[in-house]
């Protein structure tokens, strides 16, 4: 939450009046520039470049999950120019910083839970995963598209945000995809995996979502930049780390990785 803007005494302009007499105000600093606009791209130019980005992270799609891919993204950049969904604004960095960056946790995840990519597409969903401060549906979108295997929740304090994974599911037909506008501390239910990504640190990701996760075999996976350690050694005592595992996301120069923990009984 930001921290409320101070008030002080009125800004003065040249000459020493109080702003807003005689003239209109200047903002600090000298006139501030207009926020770029970037051109937004249709379904086709998306579709036309995710099958690279696929191949680039050692995923196959069907053609049916790349154009749904592609009109996720689309609707993502839409509506972010009203909802304020991320901050990223050029379908550029969306395509890296956001999707390829979700990408490249599909394999891992299919691994941890023993599923090929055949196994992947079988419906109906035989684990259930819940995206905890999904935002505008990352990668909890992405994760139902590519994999129908898994029935994944999303979870947001922001009301907009849930109502937009709301309408990606409806728009695309994602039967295996939900929404929930509440605190993750007041869902019902348990999940065989709990997943974040870039929504807390690991102490307090683990404790807020400690009674979401599946007492038989459930785990964590926190989607991390740079290695964690300050985070890891400030675990609660219940928590035991299987894993960090590094990722290498196509275009980004940037540390990743994920970090698998579960809870001891």
């Amino acid at each position: 939450m930001k921290s409320p803007m101070s008030r002080g005494a009125p800004a003065r302009g040249a000459g020493g009046r109080a702003a807003g007499v005689g003239h209109a105000p200047r903002p600090a600093g000298g006139v501030k520039k207009p926020a770029p606009v970037h051109e937004a791209w249709a379904p086709e130019a998306w579709a036309e470049r995710i099958p690279a980005v696929l191949a680039s992270v050692g995923l196959t799609a069907s053609d049916a999950q790349v154009q749904a891919l592609a009109r996720y993204m689309a609707l993502l950049q839409r509506w972010n120019a009203t909802y304020n969904l991320t901050a990223l604004r050029s379908p550029e960095d969306m395509l890296s910083h956001h999707l390829a960056d979700c990408l490249v946790v599909v394999e891992p995840l299919r691994q941890h839970l023993g599923l090929n990519s055949a196994q992947a597409q079988a419906v109906p969903p035989r684990f259930k995963l819940l995206d905890v401060g999904s935002g505008g549906g990352l990668p909890g979108v992405v994760l139902a598209i590519l994999c129908p295997a898994i029935a994944v929740s999303c979870v947001d304090t922001v009301g907009k945000k849930a109502a937009f994974i709301r309408q990606v599911g409806a728009e695309l037909g994602l039967g295996n995809l939900r929404a929930e506008h509440a605190r993750v501390e007041q869902l019902p239910g348990q999940f065989d995996v709990v997943a974040s990504r870039a929504f807390a640190s690991l102490p307090d990701f683990t404790s807020w979502t400690r009674e979401r996760l599946n007492p038989a075999g459930g785990v964590w996976m926190a989607m991390k930049g740079k290695h964690p350690e300050d985070e890891l050694q400030a675990l609660p005592a219940f928590v035991k780390v299987l894993r960090t595992e590094a990722l290498s996301v196509p275009g980004l120069d940037a540390e990743r990785c994920i970090v698998w923990m579960t809870a001891i009984p």
